[in-house]
């Protein structure tokens, strides 16, 4: 049975157990989970005790081991260490929008952050901001019992945005992280997630990633030139300045769709 499979059996068999009428026989079936979990937590416990430092790396990266090292609290690297690496990662698409996300601290499992900086002229909304910062923190701490966060106040009036609207897309109807099938490029590259039409961009060793949409003329981008962070419309020779959430060189009132972007080792990830 695949890790993914024996997860969503274990969560099948755990809701079952709370549906039982005995409370006597609910309670001893709870019992005995938790001796289970326990004397498998100290088995756990003597093998990451036993291994040398390079396989207990080696187990952290694999995901089913990891969240069960997660569980009994062995994971080798600390929660801490572990959320501002997550914030690191998610940082570089914060900055393209002017803005940042500082980790105040962790108490009772629940981190504290603050978001700086303002959404105004920006298609990204802070709960669009808040998203990749939450995402990020499930990825990388997923043991963490909460997010507090505070900063960004969203600006009351939207400015007015000319040319062609880009619609906000759901992939499989919620939105999350998805691993692209590319290497990082060397400028500009196409890829899709379901179907949705992307651009990722290099920009001084930085990813970024938008819609594959001009929001003047609609035509797609990718076969734009890259300098400087400004990426030129192919089709209608509109720029737009990547770094800075994807405004328009020669119009205030047109932007990119930016999509938030992360970069776990060799994987690519954006969120939809």
């Amino acid at each position: 049975m695949e890790p993914e499979q024996l997860i969503a059996r274990v969560q099948e068999l755990t809701g079952r157990l709370e549906d039982l009428d005995d409370p006597a026989c609910r309670a001893l079936a709870e019992e005995l989970t938790a001796a289970v979990v326990q004397m498998y937590g100290a088995g756990l416990e003597r093998i990451v005790e036993l291994a040398d430092s390079a396989t207990r790396d080696e187990m952290a990266k694999d995901d089913l081991v990891a969240g069960l090292l997660m569980i009994h609290d062995l994971y080798p690297v600390p929660i801490e260490e572990r959320v501002m690496q997550a914030l690191d990662t998610v940082r570089p698409y914060m900055e393209s929008h002017g803005g940042n996300v500082e980790l105040l601290g962790i108490e009772d499992g629940v981190a504290k952050l603050r978001l700086e900086g303002s959404c105004k002229s920006c298609r990204a909304s802070s709960s669009t901001l808040e998203l990749a910062v939450r995402q990020a923190l499930e990825t990388a701490a997923p043991d963490l019992e909460g997010m507090d966060v505070e900063g960004i106040v969203e600006e009351a009036e939207e400015p007015e945005v000319t040319g062609i609207p880009l619609p906000i897309v759901q992939v499989n109807g919620t939105p999350g992280w998805h691993t692209l099938s590319i290497d990082a490029p060397e400028a500009l590259v196409a890829t899709d997630v379901d179907g949705v039409p992307l651009v990722v961009a290099n920009v001084d060793g930085t990813l970024l990633a938008y819609r594959n949409r001009c929001a003047d003329c609609g035509g797609t981008l990718d076969g734009g030139a890259l300098q400087g962070g400004a990426l030129g419309c192919p089709g209608c020779g509109r720029s737009y300045f990547l770094p800075q959430a994807g405004r328009s060189m020669d119009d205030d009132h047109l932007q990119l769709e930016p999509v938030p972007l992360l970069r776990e080792q060799e994987a690519i990830k954006v969120a939809l």
